[in-house]
């Protein structure tokens, strides 16, 4: 499965297949690069590079940057070391980087390649779920304490390379954080999905390859339509954080890798879906949703030394705010997504119905 991505900047290919990673060498080749700097994680790592390894050709010189694995990866600390450990390996502006992780790998390496020699190519390689939407769009970031994906750049991969056998040795919240952005994607743009999802897949563990890449083509194609359309978040592309709002609020709070970012955005989701009924009389089982994902295991809990103000203040900081007037992506219906202020008063009451 071949995916073009068109944005105004550039263009480039999306492959998802099980042997995706043959796609490499041919990547590789077709744009010259002088060097290769692979930045991964301590995890996979371990797990997977030498599968990676394999798949780099052999006339290339390549060299290897580990971070720590998770939301820890997004730190100033571990982004600085990057770029000295690429000033130290003679990284070029002809070299290349090569995210070889999750989504927290694919921020953090995509934006070491957008500062670096103010800018250089990377490819995108995931190894999760999750990843099938942060790796597509070219949005790169590491976090502030006071914020999630606060300081970065827009920064296009040359390419996104989906080797979905990698998935198979995923930890049980490292699916349901990637699935939960899969279940973002049909909200917003694909009511049949949604119906199908809900309908047939009623265990993480269960789901066929077959499901799997289905699932996977298809966020990643609404997530290539949004950006063709607006590449920089100026409009359109905010529609892509459904949940997003409260859900990095909640990651923030509890301190960043004691969530996963999906498992978190998924309150985000359900209080989205409150909020919409609230303000716009969004006609769908909100209950029926909220049981369906209980049952694969997401907890629908705000955490509980989480104060409204606490979270105002935090949404307020949310890039799509202007004037300190928060903004979320609601829903009119499955499909139709808007997004628009929300009264403070409507938040506070939905978020204490929540935390009861």
């Amino acid at each position: 499965m071949e995916i073009i991505v068109q944005t105004a900047s550039k263009s480039y290919p999306i492959y998802i297949k099980s042997n995706g990673l043959d796609e490499l060498a041919n990547v590789i080749n077709k744009n010259n690069y002088t060097k290769l700097l692979i930045i991964t994680d301590e995890t996979v790592g371990r797990l997977h590079m030498e599968t990676l390894r394999t798949a780099v050709p052999d006339n290339l010189d390549y060299s290897v940057c580990t971070v720590p694995s998770g939301e820890q990866a997004k730190q100033m600390s571990v982004f600085e070391s990057c770029l000295t450990y690429a000033l130290e390996q003679g990284l070029d502006r002809k070299s290349c980087i090569i995210a070889f992780g999750g989504g927290a790998v694919g921020d953090l390496a995509g934006f070491v390649a957008a500062s670096y020699m103010r800018g250089i190519s990377f490819i995108q390689v995931p190894t999760t779920i999750l990843a099938h939407d942060s790796a597509v769009g070219g949005k790169t970031a590491i976090n502030h304490p006071l914020g999630k994906n606060m300081i970065g750049a827009f920064h296009q991969p040359d390419a996104v390379i989906y080797h979905t056998d990698f998935i198979k040795t995923l930890p049980d919240h490292e699916v349901r954080s990637g699935f939960a952005e899969a279940v973002k994607h049909a909200l917003i743009a694909d009511p049949k999905l949604l119906d199908m999802l809900m309908a047939e897949i009623v265990d993480l563990h269960s789901i066929t390859d077959e499901q799997l890449i289905h699932v996977l083509q298809r966020g990643m194609e609404i997530k290539a339509e949004v950006v063709s359309v607006d590449e920089k978040e100026s409009g359109l592309r905010a529609i892509l954080n459904l949940g997003h709002t409260l859900g990095h609020v909640i990651e923030s709070s509890l301190g960043y890798g004691k969530t996963t970012h999906g498992e978190a955005v998924m309150v985000g989701i359900v209080f989205a879906l409150h909020v919409s009924k609230e303000v716009l009389g969004l006609s769908f089982q909100i209950h029926q949703f909220e049981k369906w994902v209980e049952v694969l295991s997401y907890k629908l809990e705000i955490p509980k030394n989480l104060s409204f103000d606490e979270a105002f203040k935090g949404m307020q900081r949310d890039k799509k705010t202007i004037a300190k007037r928060p903004r979320f992506v609601l829903l009119e219906a499955p499909g139709k997504p808007v997004l628009m202020e929300v009264e403070e008063q409507v938040l506070k009451n939905i978020f204490h119905t929540m935390k009861k």
